[in-house]
């Protein structure tokens, strides 16, 4: 099938490069109004009791949510100054009134908590007029401005939607400058490792295609369902990362089989487009629906982040795939012996046959494959210990502690817990159907709970001919810690009065939803991405050894860079050097994301590894041999390609947004692992204890697969001489 797509490709080169390219414009063209179709925040699950609370809230006492919180101050005046209340009620006035569902001021409500101790300072509760996180957003971008349009007054805007417009705001910030830090490095990296201007070109070019074309798949997305703003960040790193591994895969291949064919003219490109893309586009493939199937896992969640993280990320990977197998191809065959374009002095032909015999990462194979035992032993023993970490988790959900210092919602956070009595949490209860007695037993009830400060009723009205109470139960401390999560538990856990329903819901309990219906779909997800994981390598490989061999040690690898991320994250080390605050817990949906992308990308380097150790295989059935060969073959191009896809995810890490940051750093240090220790040390170790049984599948399969297998060669009737290879 390959074989026949690379003869095509390379006979229409001219039309598919064409296509390609007034296909990019098209989608520069409409790609790029992605931004302002999508939306902020998507955190929360809308299956949950926290959220059906505040739709029944809503319902029976129209918006009440603290949504937007303005904080005036003056060093001078006090709130009872009259120059100050004026001021606050003219800026109130001008709110727009179609944006605004409720506002709550300690000059209509004379709450002592809406006041500071010092009485320089009051704040105003506003709650937003929308249905969705989307419709508020847009409703906070209206009223944001016009509460900081204040004479003579300081203001701060806090509040959850202050939060996620600031978040909003930096996501475009990280992108620019993630780009402006990967891409110059990128093309110096290219260069070095290609040796040829051209050659360079290639990769950069390619990951460019698959952003652009990512925006419009998004784009088109966005007209049918909500797509969050973090979908961007996984795109352009997802769609630059891998493009670029797909690029070096193709470019390295092509050239190796251009020195096979030395002066054999326009057919010898051909035909080496056309074996290159039976090989390396073999890989790519099976590393592009291993990917892609990995993110799609993310689907079975209901929040709106995970789902949009996956959408984006499959259209990236997608994209890359196919501008790999496409336009990348054409272009070479097209270009033909002019991707040595450009040669860089240190570029030089060396001698397949001494490299195969005294490679560096072949003599590592070998040296491995001495002693086995001990080293796979060890690397495990280090890995899992790296992971410890991770056993002592603390899980939580998005504040404003996730933005930089300098975020305004952020400063505006900090100077309302400074002036209004350090952090409160609270829990809404909405109880209907109670009498007044019930209700009085309930709330009281609710006090006995411990950590509880104080319960009061909110307001009370009747629907249907039943008594509807708001009542909200208040406490010390952050929302998002293990402390206020069990208060949440334990209020849930106090009988409803009667024969009455209670909703409880608000901040704290949102975060006890989402952890705990991640926790209910994570099983899933894991299951399904380890039986694509064995489905798709059992294709590729016609063994049912090698795929669960694979999953085992990317399972350990990924285990090290989790406790490597608590170990910098939740527990705080490292904050200074990577200039973020530490929550002193993760955000239960980053695990989740960070599982699914590397559980694909470890893919990446497992199926180009094994295809060479399978196209070996097949020629001597020697497995030390085959072994040695694929490793010393691939080792320095997945080397490359690892260093390449660590510059684009590593500037990730430079991220002003923790959970950001954290993938960044976590994706970073697994992916290192991953083409170092595992692909170089592990693999060899595994497969030469394994020996024949790497390729053992039982007979029905093992015969289906020799009928319907996609091989890179056609397997040989029996074993040939080791015969001289070009080695990249």
């Amino acid at each position: 099938m390959l074989t026949r797509w690379g003869r095509l490709v390379a006979r229409r080169a001219r039309w598919v490069v064409t296509v390609g390219m007034l296909l990019v414009v098209a989608a520069s063209a409409f790609g790029f109004g992605v931004f302002d179709k999508l939306q902020d925040g998507g955190f929360d699950d809308p299956a949950s009791e926290s959220a059906q609370a505040a739709d029944a809230e809503q319902d029976a006492f129209g918006r009440r949510e603290a949504d937007l919180i303005a904080i005036y101050s003056s060093d001078s005046l006090t709130v009872g100054d009259p120059a100050f209340e004026p001021a606050v009620r003219d800026t109130l006035a001008g709110l727009p009134e179609d944006s605004v569902a409720n506002v709550v001021t300690w000059y209509d409500t004379p709450q002592p908590s809406l006041v500071s101790s010092d009485r320089h300072a009051t704040q105003v509760v506003v709650s937003l007029t929308g249905d969705t996180q989307n419709e508020l957003s847009e409703s906070a971008d209206e009223v944001r401005p016009a509460l900081e349009d204040v004479d003579g007054l300081t203001v701060d805007v806090a509040g959850q939607y202050a939060v996620f417009g600031d978040v909003s705001d930096n996501v475009s910030e990280d992108i620019a400058r993630a780009e402006s830090i990967s891409m110059p490095l990128v093309l110096i990296l290219c260069l070095v490792i290609f040796g040829s201007i051209v050659a360079a070109l290639m990769p950069v070019g390619i990951g460019a295609v698959a952003v652009v074309g990512s925006f419009a798949i998004v784009r088109l997305l966005t007209s049918i369902t909500d797509v969050s703003v973090f979908a961007i960040n996984i795109i352009t790193l997802l769609g630059m990362g891998l493009a670029i591994d797909y690029a070096l895969f193709v470019v390295s291949r092509f050239r190796e089989e251009l020195a096979k064919r030395p002066g054999s003219g326009r057919d010898g490109v051909a035909e080496a487009v056309e074996t290159t893309v039976a090989t390396a586009g073999r890989t790519i493939l099976f590393s592009g629906l291993t990917v892609a199937a990995a993110l799609a896992s993310l689907l079975i969640f209901p929040q709106i982040f995970l789902r949009s993280m996956s959408m984006g990320g499959i259209a990236a990977v997608l994209v890359a795939m196919v501008a790999a197998l496409t336009v990348l191809p054409a272009t070479l065959a097209l270009l033909g012996r002019r991707i040595e374009a450009g040669r860089m002095p240190w570029r030089r032909r060396r001698s397949p046959q001494a490299l195969f015999e005294h490679g560096t990462w072949a003599r590592i194979a070998r040296s491995v494959m001495r002693r086995p035992v001990a080293y796979l032993v060890t690397i495990v023993v280090a890995l899992l210990a790296l992971g410890t970490p991770f056993l002592g988790a603390a899980w939580g959900s998005v504040d404003e502690r996730v933005l930089p210092e300098d975020a305004p919602s952020r400063i505006a956070a900090e100077k309302q817990a400074d002036l209004f009595g350090g952090e409160q949490s609270s829990a809404n209860a909405l109880v209907t159907g109670a009498s007044e007695r019930e209700l009085s037993g309930y709330v009281a009830d609710l006090g006995q709970v411990d950590g509880v400060d104080g319960v009061r009723v909110l307001d009370q009205t009747t629907e249907d001919g039943n008594p509807v109470a708001l009542v909200q139960a208040t406490w010390e401390g952050n929302g998002q810690t293990e402390e206020s999560q069990s208060i949440v538990s334990d209020l849930r856990g106090v009988q409803p009065p009667g024969d009455a329903d209670v909703l409880i819901g608000g901040t704290s309990a949102n975060t006890v939803d989402l952890i705990d219906s991640v926790g209910e779909r994570l099983p899933w997800m894991g299951l399904l991405v380890v039986a694509v994981m064995l489905m798709l390598l059992f294709l590729a490989f016609g063994s049912i050894v090698l795929p669960i061999k694979a999953v085992v040690m990317n399972a350990v690898s990924i285990v090290a860079s989790f406790g490597v991320v608590t170990w910098i994250f939740a527990d705080g080390h490292l904050s200074g050097l990577l200039g973020f605050t530490s929550t002193g817990y993760l955000d239960a949906t980053q695990p989740i994301l960070m599982l699914a992308i590397l559980f694909g990308l470890s893919m990446d380097y497992e199926v180009f590894l094994l295809s060479r150790v399978r196209e070996r295989w097949d020629a001597t059935h020697d497995n030390t041999d085959a072994v040695a060969t694929g490793v010393q073959q691939t080792g320095g191009i997945i080397t490359s390609a690892a260093l390449l896809l660590a510059v684009v995810i590593g500037a990730f890490a430079t991220s002003g947004i923790v959970f950001i940051k954290m993938i960044g750093v976590g994706m970073l240090v697994a992916i290192l692992v991953d083409a170092t220790v595992v692909r170089a040390l592990l693999v060899p170790a595994t497969m030469r204890l394994l020996g024949r049984a790497n390729w053992w599948a039982p007979g029905p399969m093992r015969r289906w697969w020799e009928r319907h297998g996609i091989r890179e060669v056609e397997a040989p009737e029996a074993p040939r001489e080791r015969s001289s290879i070009l080695v990249e």
